[in-house]
């Protein structure tokens, strides 16, 4: 039997510190559920805790950690009733300097640490007969770009697995869900800024660097055409994690309903000028 009432167990969300997670603990706790809000330093979890949230640390790549968290509430629950993969960041740049450990750290965040964590619920799940996964992936994974190559294939990455986990765990009552917002007015900016790799004056791409943190910094702008806030993201979180007959995917905003079809119908070569027009990069 689907989620779709607070009986049916507590929902567990990752990534709470800010942005979507944070928005949507809050909404989830307004509606009854019990709502287990991590994040990997707690401390940043207060106001959730004032608003009656249960707080737990929680680094999505630490084994140890995914498996205290999951072990509390199966303990006092039986079983998670609804996990929100929201954790997550954005690694940019030009893929030629993005050394070989940021980008697996960037899917040990984005991809492994949810991968795992459903692996760890889904089996007193399987024995509740019921549950639901929702992962938030992005319209990053229908469409790549340049600049965000790292980024973009973790959420390509995510995609296919929910494809391939939602009709193996279907027949046993669970449910997985994808949510893909357009782009978000959180924090995830300054945090993608940080990421472009910073290899010196003599680098071919310090031109480009600059042009695309330009770029990111108006794609993502509170006030820029599309850009939502992460209250509107929460809500449809919330809605794939309690609908009866969920879709396999929620689109959010226009440009992630948009995009994919444009991307479809544009020649590879055409989409390549286009962004190289945007986000030049500058020759010797």
């Amino acid at each position: 039997m689907p989620l779709n009432n607070p009986k049916n167990g507590p929902v567990l969300i990752t990534g709470c510190s800010s942005g979507v997670g944070f928005a949507a603990a809050k909404l989830f706790r307004a509606a009854g559920y019990e709502t287990f809000a991590t994040a990997r330093d707690p401390a940043a979890l207060e106001d959730l805790r004032a608003l009656g949230c249960r707080v737990l640390a929680l680094d999505v790549t630490d084994e140890n950690a995914r498996r205290a968290v999951v072990g509390v509430i199966e303990r006092d629950h039986g079983a998670v009733g609804s996990l929100v993969n929201n954790a997550g960041y954005g690694q940019y740049g030009p893929l030629e300097e993005i050394p070989l450990d940021a980008l697996r750290r960037q899917f040990e965040t984005n991809v492994f640490g949810g991968f795992r964590l459903s692996q760890l619920v889904l089996p007193a799940m399987r024995s509740a007969g019921r549950g639901r996964i929702v992962n938030v992936s992005s319209v990053a994974g229908r469409v790549s770009s340049i600049g965000g190559g790292a980024y973009h294939a973790s959420k390509f990455a995510i995609e296919a697995l929910t494809d391939a986990l939602r009709p193996e765990v279907e027949p046993f009552g669970i449910d997985v869900v994808n949510v893909l917002p357009g782009p978000i007015a959180t924090r995830f900016e300054a945090t993608l800024l940080k990421t472009i790799p910073d290899t010196g004056p003599q680098s071919p791409y310090t031109y480009f660097k600059q042009r695309l943190a330009a770029y990111m910094q108006d794609f993502l702008d509170p006030n820029g055409l599309g850009v939502m806030s992460a209250e509107t993201v929460a809500r449809v979180v919330v809605k794939a994690a309690t609908a009866k007959h969920p879709r396999t995917r929620y689109s959010v905003g226009f440009i992630a309903h948009l995009g994919p079809i444009g991307r479809a119908l544009t020649p590879d070569r055409v989409v390549d000028f286009m962004t190289r027009r945007r986000i030049p990069v500058k020759k010797d």
